[in-house]
């Protein structure tokens, strides 16, 4: 298994009333929220993002962690699993000039309103069925996104991502460490079906033999 590595320390940190949130959202909101629609990026906040904007402030400074941690250059290939807009890939664009950039998100509707300058690389796909051959890229990124399919189903997406990649990976999931966590991530959580605690998590990779990288959003 590879590293648990937070890859994303320094993507901004919001403040967050977690248990608020938690204590306004209802199961048609999270049912509405998993549609992955028009209303999960841009309808109303209770739904999801209350508008998916880009902003380089979010994604700008974590690129380069990645570049420096996977030793990317304009000769590596990428694949983003749960893409969305694309705002990630629209800035590993700008760092490293030339690098060869793919991502697919379950949602035509992100796919349809992706950023213009990756428009021509990211497509809809599902990620337990990755359309690639195996060992097609460098490095393959999810963040925050297997997590949303049930463990059977999360189970054929980390074989999918182990298959497609060359041996670099690295996953983002819902996690909690303790008591207090759990409580937060259940509050927080909006379109997660697998919350795991980080040991089982660490099983479950161990399980169906993903040996990428991984770290834990914890609200």
């Amino acid at each position: 298994m590879g590293q648990e590595v937070d890859l994303l320390i320094n993507y901004p940190k919001a403040k967050r009333n977690v248990l608020e949130r938690g204590q306004t959202k209802t199961e048609e909101d999270r049912k509405i929220a998993r549609q992955f629609g028009k209303d999960f990026f841009d309808g109303d906040r209770r739904h999801g993002y209350g508008g998916y904007n880009y902003h380089p402030r979010f994604w700008t400074p974590v690129v380069p962690t990645f570049q420096k941690h996977y030793n990317l250059s304009a000769s590596s290939s990428v694949l983003d699993v749960g893409c969305g807009k694309g705002f990630m890939l629209h800035d590993f664009q700008q760092a490293i000039p030339g690098i060869s950039l793919t991502g697919i998100d379950v949602s035509p509707y992100a796919i349809e309103h992706a950023q213009e300058s990756v428009k021509s690389c990211v497509s809809a796909a599902d990620a337990r069925n990755l359309p690639y051959p195996d060992h097609s890229f460098d490095l393959v990124i999810s963040i925050n996104t297997i997590h949303n399919l049930e463990k059977e189903e999360l189970k054929k997406a980390l074989k999918e991502i182990q298959r497609v990649s060359k041996g670099n990976s690295f996953i983002t999931v819902d996690a909690y460490r303790n008591d207090e966590e759990k409580e937060l991530m259940y509050a927080w959580n909006l379109t997660a079906k697998t919350i795991l605690p980080v040991d089982e998590w660490k099983e479950l990779f161990a399980e169906v033999g993903y040996t990428g990288d991984y770290f834990w959003f914890i609200p």
